[in-house]
């Protein structure tokens, strides 16, 4: 499934990869898609959404970046065109929801609830943005530097 690495050995001997086939890609994604929607809808019936925080569409969000943001870091990843679109944009595009957090934001303004509307609307930023410079920090610099040189910043 998908192309190995490049067949340029200067582009392989950074790492890079040639990008999957659409079809591959297109299934890859697809896939993925389905389980991670499956996992937020779990998610979401095992722990429902009440009346006041949002605390499991805020949770899924803010974990769904930081494993976004660790993709990078895994060589298999980097290498395996076809996984990093399952994962990525598949599993953790379709378990993280940015347009429920823009949903849930709404009716918490439509109920009255306008400071926790913008503690949910704000503190999903600002967590989410933690959580991926939290990953970024468990690297070391020395890590940092092969995957900029491997161009996995992309």
């Amino acid at each position: 499934m998908g192309r190995p690495a490049a067949a340029d050995p200067a582009e392989a001997s950074r790492g890079l990869v040639t990008p999957p086939h659409v079809r591959v890609a297109l299934l890859a994604a697809s896939a993925g898609g389905v389980v991670g929607a499956l996992a937020r809808w779990g998610l979401g019936e095992r722990f429902p959404v009440g009346d006041g925080f949002p605390a499991t569409v805020f949770w899924i969000n803010v974990t769904g970046r930081a494993l976004l943001a660790a993709l990078p870091a895994i060589a298999v990843v980097r290498r395996t065109p076809w996984l990093a679109v399952f994962l990525g944009t598949g599993v953790l595009g379709g378990f993280t929801t940015m347009s429920a957090a823009s949903e849930q934001t709404v009716v918490l303004l439509d109920h009255d609830h306008t400071g926790t509307a913008l503690v949910y609307a704000g503190g999903t930023l600002l967590a989410a943005l933690a959580a991926v410079w939290l990953v970024d920090r468990w690297s070391t610099p020395a890590d940092r530097a092969l995957l900029e040189l491997e161009e996995a910043d992309e």
